[in-house]
């Protein structure tokens, strides 16, 4: 099982086929409880993507901004994607492992939809720490 530490890091995403160009986005990363509990709450803006894993759903209650979410399998591929406007709540994905927030509208632009891969650049934590 993949596991990073709550920081920074860079997303890249690839589409379905891996043509193209990738595309590289600046990442927050959240895998603590305190920083998923946090997530986007109160932020009017974000710079990049963050990445909540593990999760398979998310809410927009006391959001400011309407996010796009994408869920990920455990191998990194989109299973679904989904625009949220604030004060609602998502429905869980079975086999989503990793959610991945950005403002609304963002994630078309980036190539994220069903199928495509993306990978995660951040720090790891070592087994046994």
């Amino acid at each position: 099982m993949r596991r990073w530490r709550d920081g920074r890091g860079g997303l890249t995403v690839r589409s379905e086929d891996g043509g193209g160009t990738p595309v590289r986005v600046p990442l927050e990363i959240a895998t603590s409880y305190r920083a998923r509990t946090k997530g986007l709450l109160g932020r009017d803006s974000l710079d990049g993507a963050l990445l909540l894993s593990p999760a398979n759903s998310v809410h927009t209650f006391r959001m400011r901004m309407p996010i796009d979410v994408a869920y990920l399998d455990r191998r990194l591929r989109v299973v679904a994607v989904r625009t949220m406007p604030p004060g609602r709540l998502g429905l869980p994905r079975l086999r989503a492992r990793h959610v991945i927030e950005a403002e609304a509208g963002t994630m078309e632009g980036w190539g994220v939809r069903v199928g495509a891969r993306v990978e995660v650049d951040g720090e790891m934590v070592r087994k046994g720490s």
